[in-house]
C-alpha cells in the first residue's frame, strides 16, 4: 500500500478544518477570515486534542503563496485613477490615521519594554483596517447607502495602498536595520521609481499584448497569462529587492486597466480563494494558547489601543479634512480594527527573522476581539456623537460649524499651479523611463556593440543607439505643455509671466542636455566644453524633427488609450456614463438612461415619429442596443424593446419624460381580452366568398390577420395548402387568429351565402 506524501495529507487536514469551519462562521454570519484563523488553530502542533499538520515549512511556502494572490487580487479591484477620485478627505484622513496609529504602536511597544523591531511592525500591523470585515459588516447593517460609508471605503483604499509602501518600507529596515532619513528617503525614492516605471511600461505594452492575442485568448489561457504575467513581475520584484506581494499588487494594478480585468479577477478568485483560505490557516496555526495566556495583558492593552485608537484618530482625520463631527465619528468608529494587512505585516517581519514569535499570536487574538466588536462599534457611532456634541462647549461647536464644510469642496485651483504639475509630472515620468532605457542600454546593447565593432564604431553606436531611443521622452520633456491653455493665457496675460515660463522651458532643455552628455561622457573622453556643445545641439535637433514629434505623440497617445480602455469600454456599453456627464450638471442638464419597456407604444417607431424634443424638450444623445452603441442618433432610427436609451434635460423635463414612457407602457384591461385567440373551422360551399381563390388571392392572411392552420379535402387529413392552389367546394379551413378578426373574416364568408 503506497504512504500518502506529507504535503498531500497536511493539505487534507487543512481544507477539511478550513471547510468545516467555513460553514459554520458562515451559519454564525462572522467573517470567513475568522474561521481560517480557528481551522489553523486546530490544526496546529500547538492543539493536542486534534490531528495535526506535520511539515509547517511546506504550509509556509504555500502560504506565501497566498500573500502573493491576495495582493495580486486586491490590485485587481485597485486603479490608479481611484486615488484621484477619492478627493481630499480620504488622502488627509488616511493618511492622519495611519501616521498616529504607527506612532501609538510604537509607544505601546516601547511602554512594555519590547525590541526596536517590535515595537515598529507592531505600529504597522495596527494601522491598517480591515476592508474585507468593514465591507461586510456594513452590508451586514444596511449601512451601504449611507453617507460615511462611501468615505470610510475611500479611506481604506488609500490604506491598502499606503499598506504596500509601508511593507516596502519595514523589509528595507529591516535588511539595513538603518532608521536614518537618508536610508528611508533612499528607499521611498527607489520604490516611486520602480512603481512608476512598471506602471508606465507595463499600461503601454501589457494592454496592447493582450490586444493582439484577445482571438487566441480563450479563459484557460487567459488565467495561465495572468498568472505567468503575476509571477514575472513578482520575480522582478524580488531580484530589484522588494518583496514578492509588491510586485503582484503592481501587476495586479497594471491589469486593473485593462478590458480583460474583469474576466481576470473571475478566473483569478477562486485560485486566490484557495491559496488565501491556506494562508490565513498558517496564521491560525502560529497561534499559541500558552502565549496568549502569558501575553493576556499586552492583548487587552494592544486591543484598547485599537478600538480607541482608531475611532479617536479616525475622527480627529476626517473633521480635519473639513467633515463635520456626526460624519467623522461614523467613521472613526467604523474603522476600529484590524485585520488581513496585519496578517500580512506580522508573517513579514517573522519571514526575515527581525520580530519576536510572541508578536504573532498576539495581533491573532487582538484582530479575532476587534472584528466581533466592529458591528457594535458602528452602532454606537452616532449615539455617542449626539453624546459628545451635547457635551461640546458653545464656543468649540461654533467653531467647528465654522471650520467644518460638509462634503462641499471649493476649487480655486490657480493656472500656474496646473501647469507646473503637469510639468512636474511629465519631467519625473519620462526622465524614470530614460533613466531605465540608458541603464538597459548600457547593460546589453553597449556591450555587445563595443564586442563586434572594432576601435570607435562600438562607442558610437551604443551613443547613437542610446540617444535615439530617448530622443522621443527627451523631446517631449522639452516641448510639451509649451502651447497649453495654461502656457498660452499666462504668457499674454501678464509680461511678468513671460519671465517665470521661459525658466521652465529652459530648465527642461538644460534636463534633456544633461541626460545626452551622460550617455556621451560615459561612452567617450572630451572636454567638458566639446560635451556640452554635442549635447546642445543633438537637444536642438530633438526639438526641430517632426519625425520625433510625431513619434512623441504617438506613444503618449497609445498609453492615454490603454489608460482609458476599461472606461471607454464601461461607457460604450451604458455601465458607466459618459465624461461630458459630470460638465452639465453645472447647466442645470442631466443626463439620464431609460429603458424602452417591451409593451411600450413607442417601441417600433423611429426618433421623427416620435418627436421626443419637441413635447417634452429632451434630447436622444445614445441609444444602447445589446453590445452595440448608437451616438447622436438621425430622425430615421427606429427604437426597439429592451433598448436603453441616454437622454439629456433638466429635471423637470426628465421627469415628465419618465412619466411619459411609463403611460406609454401601460396595458389597457382590455387589450388582454382582444388579443385572445382561437381557432375555427371555414366550411367552402358553393356560396363561399372564397371559393376558387387562392389562398394569396383570398386575403386572409394580409387583409384579416388570420392563418390558415390547414385544410381537409376530401375527407383527407390535415394538409398544408399550396398559396397557388385556389379553393375547393367543400374544403374545410382551419383558421387560427385573434377573436375579432376570425369572426370578421367568417361573417364575410356567410355574406356571400346571404
Amino acid at each position: 500500500m503506497s504512504q500518502l506524501p506529507t504535503l498531500i495529507a497536511d493539505l487534507a487536514l487543512i481544507l477539511i478544518c478550513a471547510g468545516i469551519m467555513t460553514l459554520l462562521f458562515k451559519k454564525l454570519k462572522q467573517p470567513l477570515v475568522l474561521g481560517y484563523v480557528v481551522a489553523g488553530f486546530l490544526a496546529s502542533p500547538h492543539m493536542p486534542y486534534t490531528p495535526s499538520v506535520m511539515d509547517v515549512a511546506n504550509i509556509k511556502t504555500w502560504a506565501d503563496i497566498g500573500v502573493i494572490f491576495l495582493l495580486f487580487a486586491l490590485g485587481l479591484e485597485f486603479s490608479f485613477k481611484k486615488i484621484v477620485k477619492v478627493g481630499g478627505t480620504a488622502v488627509i484622513a488616511a493618511c492622519t490615521i495611519i501616521f498616529c496609529m504607527i506612532l501609538l504602536g510604537i509607544a505601546v511597544g516601547m511602554g512594555f519594554g519590547w525590541q526596536r523591531m517590535d515595537s515598529l511592525f507592531l505600529g504597522g500591523m495596527i494601522a491598517m483596517s480591515s476592508t474585507t470585515i468593514i465591507y461586510k459588516a456594513f452590508d451586514d447593517l444596511g449601512l451601504r447607502k449611507k453617507q460615511f460609508t462611501g468615505l470610510v471605503l475611500s479611506i481604506l483604499i488609500l490604506e491598502d495602498i499606503l499598506a504596500i509602501v509601508l511593507m516596502v518600507m519595514l523589509s528595507t529596515m529591516a535588511v539595513s536595520n538603518n532608521f536614518e532619513g537618508t536610508e528611508m528617503l533612499g528607499s521611498i525614492g527607489k520604490l516611486l521609481f520602480f512603481l512608476i516605471l512598471w506602471f508606465v511600461v507595463g499600461i503601454y505594452a501589457i494592454p496592447e499584448f493582450l490586444k493582439r492575442c484577445r482571438k487566441l485568448m480563450s479563459e484557460e489561457t487567459l488565467l495561465i497569462v495572468s498568472l505567468a504575467l503575476c509571477f514575472g513581475m513578482v520575480a522582478i520584484a524580488a531580484n530589484t529587492g522588494f518583496s514578492a506581494a509588491f510586485g503582484a499588487f503592481i501587476m495586479g494594478s497594471i491589469l486593473a486597466e485593462t478590458i480583460e480585468a474583469e474576466s481576470i479577477d473571475r478566473l483569478v478568485k477562486p485560485v486566490k480563494d484557495l491559496f488565501g483560505a491556506i494562508f490565513f490557516v498558517s496564521v491560525g496555526m502560529m497561534v499559541d494558547p500558552a502565549m496568549i495566556i502569558e501575553y493576556a495583558v499586552p492583548i487587552i492593552v494592544i486591543t484598547l489601543a485599537v478600538i480607541l485608537g482608531q475611532a479617536f484618530f479616525g475622527t480627529m482625520g476626517v473633521m480635519l479634512a473639513g467633515q463635520p463631527l456626526k460624519t467623522a465619528m461614523q467613521c472613526g468608529f467604523s474603522l476600529t480594527q484590524i485585520g488581513e494587512f496585519a496578517f500580512i505585516i506580522a508573517s513579514l517581519g517573522l519571514s526575515l527573522h527581525v520580530t519576536s514569535d510572541f508578536l504573532y499570536p498576539i495581533v491573532v487574538a487582538v484582530s479575532v476581539i476587534t472584528t466581533f466588536l466592529t458591528p457594535y462599534m458602528i452602532r454606537v457611532a452616532e449615539p455617542a456623537s449626539n453624546f459628545v456634541d451635547r457635551k461640546l462647549p458653545e464656543s468649540w461647536r461654533r467653531f467647528l460649524m465654522r471650520y467644518t464644510t460638509g462634503t462641499r469642496t471649493v476649487n480655486h485651483e490657480s493656472l500656474w499651479r496646473k501647469l507646473l504639475f503637469a510639468l512636474a509630472r511629465i519631467l519625473v515620468v519620462y526622465s524614470i523611463v530614460s533613466i531605465s532605457v540608458i541603464t538597459l542600454s548600457f547593460r546589453f546593447v553597449v556591450p555587445l556593440l563595443r564586442e563586434h565593432l572594432p576601435g570607435i564604431w562600438g562607442p558610437l553606436a551604443g551613443a547613437v543607439f542610446t540617444i535615439l531611443c530617448i530622443s522621443p521622452f527627451l523631446r517631449a520633456i522639452m516641448v510639451k505643455k509649451n502651447h497649453s491653455v495654461e502656457f498660452i493665457t499666462l504668457w499674454n496675460d501678464n509680461r511678468v509671466n513671460r519671465g517665470p515660463l521661459v525658466s521652465t522651458v529652459v530648465f527642461r532643455v538644460a534636463v534633456s542636455v544633461l541626460f545626452v552628455m551622460f550617455v556621451i561622457t560615459r561612452l567617450f573622453k572630451a572636454s567638458v566644453g566639446l560635451m556640452f556643445g554635442v549635447a546642445l545641439l543633438l537637444v536642438i535637433l530633438m526639438i526641430l524633427s517632426r519625425q520625433l514629434k510625431k513619434q512623441s505623440i504617438l506613444i503618449e497617445r497609445k498609453f492615454f488609450q490603454n489608460l482609458r480602455s476599461r472606461d471607454m469600454r464601461a461607457e460604450y456599453l451604458g455601465e458607466k456614463k459618459p465624461a461630458y456627464a459630470g460638465r452639465l450638471l453645472s447647466r442645470d442638464l442631466h443626463l439620464t438612461d431609460f429603458e424602452i419597456p417591451g409593451e411600450s407604444a413607442w417601441a417600433g417607431k423611429t426618433l421623427l415619429e416620435l418627436n421626443l424634443g419637441k413635447k417634452y424638450g429632451v434630447h436622444v444623445v445614445s441609444i444602447l442596443r445589446g453590445k452595440r452603441r448608437i451616438n447622436i442618433p438621425g430622425g430615421s432610427i427606429r427604437l426597439f424593446p429592451m433598448d436603453k436609451i441616454q437622454v439629456i434635460g433638466t429635471d423637470d423635463q426628465l421627469n415628465t419624460f419618465a412619466e411619459e414612457m411609463s403611460h406609454v407602457a401601460v396595458i389597457d384591461s382590455g387589450v388582454f381580452e382582444k388579443s385572445e385567440m382561437t381557432l375555427k373551422q371555414l366550411l367552402i360551399d358553393t356560396d363561399s366568398a372564397f371559393l376558387g381563390k387562392t389562398l394569396r388571392e383570398s386575403g386572409i392572411r394580409d387583409k384579416y390577420h388570420c392563418l390558415i392552420a390547414g385544410v381537409e379535402r376530401g375527407g383527407e387529413a390535415l394538409m398544408t395548402p399550396d398559396v397557388n392552389v385556389p379553393f375547393e367546394e367543400g374544403d374545410v379551413v382551419w383558421v387560427v387568429g385573434e377573436n375579432e378578426d376570425v369572426y370578421r373574416l367568417i361573417g364575410q364568408n356567410c355574406d356571400r351565402k346571404r
